[in-house]
């Protein structure tokens, strides 16, 4: 069993307007089932789990991460990453630090090569007075919109536009501000009468983007008035129902085509679009670009 090291990550005090973080890596990956090498990073990592379930063994306690939880990853700490389910496991990593004091040019920059340590490389964590930091509790359950910028971000690095640079930084502050804020969000969530409907009705959403989910049908399946069902959306969602819906099938297109052979016609019916040219406009609208071109840019990616 391995010693549980208090040195790292290393942290340092601050307030949150010295933050300025740097992208290094953010992909989707898929890994088979297994254990993988154990191991230890320069720079730190959120590791999210789009589909399957995964665990993580890290000082002294194995973390299960289930598809739409992901687990933060300190740097200078040792773990080592499982695939559990018995079929693939689909994530989504980014690699980070918070104060772009790192210069990453391979994976040897991001990944310690135990045989010739570098510890002034190490990333520090930020301390903020009052505030307890991501390493405390590895593992979250980020709400849709902040699981949306974290795509948003892949996209960005991947496709490398003018400026890309900016955005991801300015996307990895959104994202760590949902990650700290969410305790405060799994309170209020729980302290809703209605707050585990609502929770289930969700995952409805996300099980059948296609269906005829409108303000009215989510507000009698809630057995609430329409602007009550709105509020509780925008409180746990973070957005009101229609544009969670629209949220939930972009995301869903997004995946049929990278991930399938379907026409582009199809991919708009399968996900609750039956006019292709709205299905395109609004995929337009979403992405910059149109669903073609998108399934273009993603083959060669």
């Amino acid at each position: 069993m391995e010693k549980l090291d208090s040195n790292y990550p290393g942290i340092r005090m601050t307030k949150f307007r010295e933050w300025s973080p740097s992208v290094h890596y953010a992909q989707f990956q898929r890994m088979p089932t297994g254990v993988l090498p154990r191991r230890r990073l320069y720079d730190f990592e959120l590791l999210y789990v789009c589909q399957g379930e995964a665990a993580t063994t890290m000082q002294g306690q194995r973390y299960t991460i289930e598809a739409g939880q992901l687990i933060f990853l300190p740097s200078g700490v040792y773990h080592q990453n499982e695939v559990v389910s018995s079929s693939d496991t689909r994530f989504l990593g980014i690699h980070f630090d918070f104060f772009d004091e790192l210069d990453i040019q391979t994976e040897s920059d991001m990944v310690v090569n135990e045989a010739s340590v570098q510890p002034h490389k190490f990333s520090l964590e930020p301390c903020i007075e009052g505030v307890a930091p991501l390493s405390d509790h590895p593992v979250y359950t980020p709400p849709l919109v902040c699981v949306q910028l974290m795509e948003q971000l892949v996209h960005e690095f991947t496709m490398r536009p003018l400026g890309y640079e900016l955005v991801c930084k300015a996307l990895m502050l959104q994202i760590l501000t949902h990650l700290l804020r969410s305790p405060l969000s799994r309170t209020s969530g729980q302290a809703s009468l209605h707050g585990g409907k609502l929770a289930e009705l969700m995952e409805q959403i996300e099980a059948a983007p296609s269906s005829n989910w409108t303000n009215r049908t989510i507000a009698e399946n809630m057995n609430l008035s329409i602007d009550h069902t709105a509020k509780l959306f925008k409180q746990i969602a973070g957005m009101p129902p229609s544009e969670y819906v629209q949220s939930i099938r972009h995301r869903e297109a997004r995946r049929l085509l990278r991930e399938s052979d379907q026409s582009i016609e199809n991919v708009g019916s399968l996900v609750g679009y039956s006019d292709i040219h709205y299905f395109s406009r609004i995929f337009r609208r979403h992405e910059g670009i149109s669903p073609r071109e998108y399934r273009k840019l993603s083959k060669i990616l």
